[in-house]
């Protein structure tokens, strides 16, 4: 899978904040202690990066991915009982509206760590 070692870090930053935190703590917890152990483990990352969302060519607003790692892997966080059809939706539409190929979804929210690796199908390499 590409990115396989990448993402593969990624998760066992999440794992390990998971370990520690558990769950019930609001997504913007989780995401400091990522920050935190992305930063240990020597991982470049962007917090909150922000991009222009257009229509037909005009800018109508913007949308900021919780990660962008490496510049290659957005990572989109939740704090959640039950990842429900429109954080998988949110998390594709980042991966179409920034071009990148690889994106991760990540929840907090149960007492296992739940995570899905997604890819975008519109990805252009150009």
């Amino acid at each position: 899978m590409k990115h396989s070692e990448l993402t593969h870090n990624i998760i066992a930053c999440a794992m390990e904040v998971h370990r520690i935190l558990g769950n019930g703590f609001q997504e913007k917890i989780y995401q400091r202690c990522l920050e935190e152990e992305m930063a240990l483990r020597s991982i470049s990352f962007i917090r909150e990066f922000e991009m222009e969302i257009s229509y037909k060519e005009i800018i109508v607003g913007y949308r900021r991915v919780d990660f962008l790692v490496e510049n290659l892997i957005s990572v989109e966080l939740k704090a959640v009982t039950k990842l429900e059809n429109v954080h998988f939706a949110q998390a594709i539409n980042y991966l179409e509206a920034y071009n990148l190929e690889i994106g991760l979804l990540i929840n907090f929210g149960n007492t296992s760590l739940e995570f899905h690796r997604l890819t975008n199908k519109k990805y252009n390499k150009s």
